[in-house]
């Protein structure tokens, strides 16, 4: 075999330190930042509270993506979580993960990103006072059905639009510096109330939602010139950078606003435009937050039908999600079943008074949960395998991941307890029962066919 040959079934390091960098930010940033800033004033009520918890969210951020980069470089799969659930805790649990994620993280991500669609594109054309949840349909609709026919955006549309989103952020910034500071601002004294902890807790599944997009952009680790020392550097960079926007973006619309101008508005980015520079200029952010959020939709469609195509294939009793459209490179019924439940939690939403809450209040504490087991499995599979090669350890180990779990069970402590309030907490334990019910019915079912074949071969022979 010639050197060339065995060369081209290694991966290669195709990434540079700052195009990796272009890559995480541009995977980070997404619709959420044009949305959350407003509910987290909403929650703290305070500025000095609110720049505290973005740092915060930054700092978790940090810890999560090194202790993922260790996980993708050393057990390096397509299934990502599902698959380091599965080595670490076995088959059971990553199961309820993998069905968790199929039926209340990732339809409620795609959920949630298109009522974000629709309450931006509804200032650009409205049908009234269902409009967001008009446009929240039709939009997971269209994208479905582009999907299942295969047709995928390119990676220069992906970077064209990010972009064009970016551009949509330094707008607000130049807004908030060009209009007059605001007289609630002026006035404002830091830290002159705090919140209650829970409280703080759910501005941070808020701010951890903004971003949200580190645990994928990890896996470019395997493909990083300059090994581990880059990689730290990297993702350092790479979150500073994330929270340098973010910050700059939250203190342009307190200028602009207000905390509480801030924690009224529904569209805080395009009212602060709107202020600024005109009603055209304000229906033409929320045309770029329209398409930020629909570029977002679409990855999560992608990432969320090849999840559940994955327990198809597992399973034999879910096999019918396992089908895959050879000719259109398509999960169609993966798809099919994942835009099913989308479209439930958007008329579920659609009855509530903040369809984006609603769906956060659905998620956050399954999300939350399951990537507390992640980091633990950390922990089990450092345990269970430890002459295992591993190409980029976590820094201060076992600080860094136990800093990482306590954050993620504190945070799911406090969207539990917000789901509670809100009277909504039912809804995910129920399915989270049904995915046990579920685990039981085809674990028999497996175990009934597997003696049966081994039965009828004995027979045979």
């Amino acid at each position: 075999m010639s050197k060339d040959s065995n060369t081209n079934n290694e991966v290669q390091k195709t990434f540079g330190p700052w195009g990796a960098i272009a890559l995480i930010v541009g995977i980070v940033i997404g619709a959420g930042i044009f949305k959350t800033p407003s509910m987290v004033a909403g929650v703290t009520g305070d500025v000095g509270w609110l720049i505290v918890i973005w740092l915060v969210g930054a700092l978790v951020s940090l810890l999560g993506a090194l202790c993922y980069a260790e996980l993708c470089t050393s057990y390096p799969h397509a299934g990502g979580d599902y698959h380091f659930l599965y080595r670490a805790f076995g088959r059971h649990v990553s199961f309820l993960y993998a069905w968790s994620r199929a039926s209340i993280i990732n339809p409620g991500s795609i959920a949630l990103l298109a009522f974000v669609f629709g309450d931006y594109f509804s200032q650009v054309w409205s049908f009234g006072p269902l409009s967001n949840s008009i446009w929240a349909f039709s939009i997971v609709l269209i994208l479905t059905l582009v999907n299942v026919l295969g047709v995928n955006a390119s990676v220069r549309l992906q970077i064209f639009l990010t972009v064009f989103e970016v551009l949509g952020l330094v707008a607000v910034v130049v807004a908030g510096v060009f209009l007059p500071t605001n007289e609630s601002v002026q006035s404002t004294t830091l830290f002159s109330n705090s919140p209650p902890l829970t409280m703080i807790g759910l501005a941070l599944v808020f701010v951890l939602l903004t971003f949200g997009g580190w645990n994928e952009s990890a896996y470019v680790s395997a493909e990083l010139k300059g090994g581990s020392k880059a990689m730290v550097r990297v993702i350092v960079l790479s979150m500073t950078i994330l929270t340098v926007i973010y910050l700059l973006v939250n203190i342009a619309l307190i200028s602009g606003l207000g905390i509480k101008g801030l924690a009224e508005s529904k569209t805080a980015a395009s009212d602060l435009i709107g202020m600024a520079f005109g009603p055209e200029a304000q229906k033409a952010l929320g045309l770029f937050v329209a398409i930020a959020a629909l570029t977002s939709i679409n990855a999560t469609m992608i990432v969320g039908a090849r999840s559940s195509f994955a327990i198809g294939r597992d399973w034999q009793t879910l096999s019918t999600l396992g089908f895959w459209q050879s000719q259109k490179g398509s999960p169609t019924h993966a798809y099919l079943f994942q835009t099913f439940i989308s479209l439930l939690l958007i008329g579920f939403g659609t009855h509530e008074s903040d369809g984006f809450s609603a769906m956060v209040e659905f998620t956050a504490p399954v999300f939350w949960g399951f990537l507390c087991l992640v980091g633990l499995s950390l922990f089990r599979l450092r345990l269970r395998e430890p002459l295992k090669p591993r190409t980029f350890t976590v820094p201060l180990y076992p600080v860094t991941p136990a800093i990482f779990c306590l954050a993620c069970a504190y945070l799911t402590y406090s969207s539990i307890n917000y789901a509670i309030s809100q009277n909504a907490v039912h809804i995910s334990l129920l399915v989270l029962i049904s995915g046990g019910f579920f685990l039981v019915i085809i674990h028999f079912r497996e175990k009934y066919h597997t003696k049966k074949n081994i039965g009828f071969n004995s027979e045979s022979a």
